[in-house]
């Protein structure tokens, strides 16, 4: 990057809150506001799997947290924000490549509304506009015993809602530190709450259903002033009738201008956007450069899918004369770019919608998914084999985390478990651990202890060469050399299916293990890129050169190892 840009893939310029919050800050905040008026909704249903009192006693806190005058402007200024942002949404898509996920939430949201008016209508205006004091008693006899199909609408609304909620939830923390230890509970949590909703609400209906059988009680809780007069529903099912046809006027809005936009382009004509390998994908004027490479399915990074959260999009304007006459970086765009300290030519994809032919380079390709591949032969639990064990590790990832962005670093590391992982495999052997930022592979589960050591040491030259390939391309923009630290060591350890009853993994435990991630550990502080023990060279036959002995902690004797420096390429001997 150029004189202007700070060193490093993302460097963080900051956290506090912009003045003005972006769309994409309200999409997220008003969601925030309804995910946890659903919650609480869905939460209050669960309770009739006690009783109907104990419905009636959620509803009264329910109202008391969410019917106050600070509260309703909130919800449905929320609402209000929410609806508007995802017709907004619908109308920017363009579906050139569909993402099953991110377009199962945007129509789950849009369906929303249609699902849940009449529930609206009934509860919420009913009270607000006719003075109606509905509770679970008179909900449940509507939706249970007089209009059953109400209540499976009912029910389908708030599960969409619901599925709707958890997709955006998930779209926002994937990335985020600790998201992946919290999963199993985010799941377990995001099944639980409908499924004892859903319940609670059946065990309600049969109790009104067995109540409705009793005339006083029918006199006392569906009487006018709960269930309304005549003229009272006439009135709210006009106020129901309106709000769907305004809904529905409104989507059909978007699809009109949807077709117009489409129409526009045409005749606008199209741009092409070039490539570096020479491909040109034409667009109608208007598309971002992110779609164009979906559109001619070019790998093009972007970790946040296009939201404008991450950089990892970032692409160089090759022309630098046709980079002055483009469209300003808009707010989200400009925030991002001012974070990374980006030089001149440098946009984001997702957000940058050229107006005429274009050519760029986009600066990060997606890692490619390798073919999935039979593991080799799992040994039976607590066998003894020999194996050789490397550990890979990158160095500086704490203090690449603190200066970055959090998606580029996440990008950054995995770029790097990337290479290194295609180094072992190619080399013959397993990767068994990710461990952070860095790996534990086996070489020798179906080869013999020399071709094992081989294989392994192979790896070692691959690791470098794979890591260097991924700095040159990384040059432009990361600013500093990607560091890393190999382990090696190989002798006998126990190979099998280690856990408990619920859960276990194939894996290697024993000595070797821990002394190949020490020598791992070690490589950092003797500045080293790695370190192989005696024990490697002489399994695979060959002539180790120069060792050196090291005091490992907790073993008594000296390990004999060698010492590799920058040329990893001298880690494998003729002999």
């Amino acid at each position: 990057m150029g004189q202007a840009a700070r060193p490093g893939f993302g460097r963080t310029l900051g956290l506090r809150w912009p003045a003005r919050p972006t769309l994409r800050q309200l999409r997220l905040g008003s969601g925030l506001v309804l995910f946890a008026y659903v919650l609480t909704h869905l939460l209050c249903h669960a309770l009739g799997n006690i009783s109907l009192d104990a419905l009636e006693t959620g509803l009264t806190v329910k109202v008391a947290l969410w019917r106050t005058p600070p509260a309703l402007v909130v919800l449905y200024g929320a609402l209000l924000i929410h609806l508007a942002l995802g017709l907004q949404a619908f109308y920017e898509r363009r579906f050139y490549r569909v993402r099953p996920a991110e377009t199962a939430q945007l129509l789950l949201g849009l369906a929303v509304p249609l699902l849940l008016l009449s529930h609206l209508v009934g509860t919420r205006l009913a009270w607000s506009v006719e003075e109606l004091d509905r509770g679970y008693a008179q909900v449940l006899y509507g939706t249970w015993v007089a209009a059953p199909g109400h209540g499976l609408m009912l029910a389908a609304g708030l599960v969409v809602a619901w599925l709707h909620g958890c997709f955006g939830l998930y779209f926002w923390l994937r990335l985020k530190r600790g998201f992946a230890r919290a999963a199993p509970w985010l799941l377990a949590g995001a099944v639980l709450v409908p499924v004892l909703a859903l319940l609670g609400v059946v065990q309600g209906g049969r109790s009104v259903a067995a109540l409705a059988a009793d005339p006083a009680w029918r006199a006392q809780e569906l009487g006018p002033n709960h269930l309304g007069l005549a003229e009272q529903t006439e009135r709210l099912g006009a106020i129901r009738r309106g709000l769907f046809l305004a809904y529905l006027a409104l989507l059909a809005l978007v699809l009109l201008a949807r077709g117009a936009r489409t129409l526009a382009e045409t005749r606008g004509g199209f741009v092409r956007i070039g490539y570096p390998d020479g491909r040109t994908i034409r667009v109608p004027r208007g598309s971002s450069v992110l779609e164009a490479s979906r559109r001619g399915r070019i790998p093009h990074a972007s970790v946040c899918g296009g939201r404008g959260r991450c950089s990892t999009c970032r692409i160089r304007v090759v022309d630098t004369e046709r980079s002055r006459l483009l469209p300003e970086p808009e707010r989200a765009e400009r925030l991002v770019l001012d974070r990374i300290g980006a030089s001149p030519g440098i946009r984001l994809a997702c957000q940058l919608r050229p107006d005429g032919d274009l050519t760029v380079a986009p600066l990060f390709t997606p890692q490619a998914r390798a073919a999935s591949v039979r593991d080799p032969e799992r040994a039976a639990t607590g066998e003894e084999r020999f194996v050789v064990v490397l550990f890979a590790d990158l160095r500086g990832s704490t203090r690449f985390a603190e200066e970055h962005l959090p998606y580029d670093t996440v990008f950054v590391i995995g770029r790097f478990l990337g290479a290194v992982g295609r180094a072992v495999r190619e080399s013959g052997g397993t990767v068994n651990q990710h461990l952070g930022d860095g790996l534990m592979a086996i070489f020798g589960l179906d080869r013999d202890p020399k071709h094992a050591a081989r294989d392994a040491l192979k790896a070692v030259d691959g690791i470098a060469r794979h890591v260097e390939q991924l700095n040159r391309m990384l040059a432009a923009d990361l600013g500093e050399r990607l560091r890393y630290g190999v382990g090696l060591h190989a002798g006998m350890a126990i190979v099998g299916e280690f856990g408990d009853e619920t859960e276990s993994r194939f894996t290697v435990l024993g000595d070797t293990v821990n002394v190949a991630a020490r020598l791992e550990g070690l490589t950092g502080p003797m500045r080293q890129v790695a370190i192989v023990s005696e024990a490697v060279y002489e399994a695979a036959g060959l002539t180790p050169g120069a060792l050196q002995e090291l005091t490992l902690t907790g073993r008594a004797q000296p390990l004999r190892a060698r010492l590799i420096g920058t040329d990893a390429s001298a880690a494998l001997q003729d002999g």
